[in-house]
């Protein structure tokens, strides 16, 4: 069964996805006269400009701040920094740079996701509102195909971010404080529950309130521990912005092999990290988005697109530099390209800012830090997975789904294999289908929320 998934996997990731997702991101930049150069102030100015810890209530839907920060906990995960530990250690830092034009043509996809879950998300007979890929995959395509497309997106979000995504983001929480502070998993596994449990049943409400405030700490938290970093590593700095561009065209330097080979490993690892970093074209965020009560859906695609500029351009790229400025440059760990027995991905970030802070303090920051990064994420995929589950069998399903969704996590803190991380991908890998398919459909409605929104921006 692990071989079987692994090798659908690796036709989905290097092949099929990354093509994909690559040309919609092309396809809207373009449709959108590169909305994300365009627009990129505005949706800054709508974001910071009412930036708040406590937004105000609302009987349905969540503030335009509330919605980003929901969709930034489920993009800024534990793929932040394992998946850039895991993109530099087999690609090289150039596969950074090529994480960066994922990002950028990423931002036009996430603006194209926001607006169609804006425009087609539903308000039920009690006010509550819900949106997402499976309102407008059934607005693009009517009947049986519709319904199909639309059911096989809800059962792979389900099972990729509901189940299986939130235990393998417990069991990142899991070992890192095993390896931090020595606790034992059912302790943290029972914690968790406790905490998720008390969240999921508060709402939609309660879940908002939560991640207006944690998303800005987490940030802020992580941000401050990488600048004190780089402040202290500051003379290698040119040298690993340096290494990062040269090594995106010539990775065989540092990974070996012949320049072909080498540049496709770069590229691949900077796409494939960097698709699944920031989730746009994923079909997930829009569930956060389509909740925001704004008056145009033009002004929650804007605020969407810095949803990825904080994920890779901020997040993701402050962990790359401090690995590359601590292990790559001349007396780093991995200056000769070889990486010496017990590295990976799981401790790369850990050995990188250990470096500088002290290796026991290194551990204690990053466990601290991916605590944040994987709960805010199991909160916002679990608010997903109820989405789609009470579209496919109503409220009083979510009961049921909750419950089991709390037991995933659990288990996930005692003990995780190679299979459940594997399905998790699968899963999360097969949703992206049937959601690119609709973006492609649905472009004008997309260029129509652009035009609007850019003739009479609203203040």
């Amino acid at each position: 069964m692990l071989q079987i998934v692994q090798t659908i996997n690796s036709y989905l990731s290097d092949y099929v996805l990354v093509i994909l997702l690559i040309a919609v991101g092309l396809w809207y930049s373009v449709k959108t006269r590169f909305v994300q150069i365009r627009c990129f102030g505005e949706g800054m100015h709508k974001v910071f400009g009412n930036l708040t810890l406590k937004g105000e209530k609302h009987t349905s839907g969540m503030t335009s701040f509330q919605a980003l920060a929901t969709a930034i906990a489920a993009q800024v995960g534990t793929g932040n920094i394992v998946g850039a530990s895991g993109a530099i250690l087999t690609g090289g830092p150039g596969a950074i740079f090529w994480m960066w034009v994922i990002a950028f043509f990423g931002m036009a996809t996430i603006y194209a996701e926001a607006t169609l879950a804006q425009q087609t998300r539903q308000t039920d007979k009690d006010g509550n509102v819900a949106g997402g890929p499976v309102y407008y995959i059934t607005h693009a395509f009517k009947g049986g195909f519709g319904k199909f497309l639309a059911g096989f997106f809800a059962v792979a979000i389900i099972l990729a971010l509901g189940f299986f995504g939130c235990m393998v983001q417990s069991n990142s929480i899991s070992s890192t404080f095993s390896t931090a502070f020595g606790l034992p998993g059912w302790v943290v596994g029972a914690v968790l529950v406790v905490i998720c449990g008390l969240i999921f049943l508060g709402g939609m409400q309660r879940l908002a309130s939560v991640t207006e405030k944690v998303v800005p700490v987490m940030a802020a938290l992580f941000l401050l521990g990488g600048l004190i970093v780089l402040l202290l590593r500051i003379r290698y700095i040119p040298a690993t912005i340096g290494m990062i561009f040269k090594y995106a065209f010539r990775p065989d330097a540092i990974i070996g092999g012949g320049i072909g080979a080498a540049l496709k490993i770069a590229v691949s690892q900077g796409a494939k990290r960097g698709l699944f970093s920031n989730e746009a074209g994923m079909g997930s965020t829009p569930h956060a988005h389509a909740l925001a009560n704004v008056e145009k859906p033009h002004d929650q695609g804007v605020v969407a697109m810095i949803g990825v500029f904080i994920d890779t351009f901020v997040v993701l790229t402050l962990n790359a530099l401090v690995i590359i400025s601590t292990l790559y440059t001349k007396d780093g760990l991995l200056a000769s390209g070889v990486i010496p027995e017990g590295i990976g991905k799981a401790n790369l970030a850990q050995t990188a800012f250990g470096t500088v802070l002290g290796s026991d303090f290194g551990a204690v920051f990053v466990a601290v830090c991916l605590f944040f990064f994987a709960f805010s994420t199991i909160l916002s995929w679990n608010l997903f997975g109820k989405i789609n589950m009470s579209w496919m069998f109503g409220k009083k399903s979510t009961i049921v789904y909750t419950i089991i969704a709390l037991v995933f996590i659990f288990l996930g803190t005692l003990a995780s294999n190679d299979l459940v991380w594997e399905l998790s991908d699968m899963f999360n890998q097969l949703m992206v289908i049937p959601n690119a398919i609709a973006l492609l459909a649905l472009t004008g409605l997309v260029v129509k929320a652009v035009k609007a929104g850019t003739s009479h921006p609203s203040k």
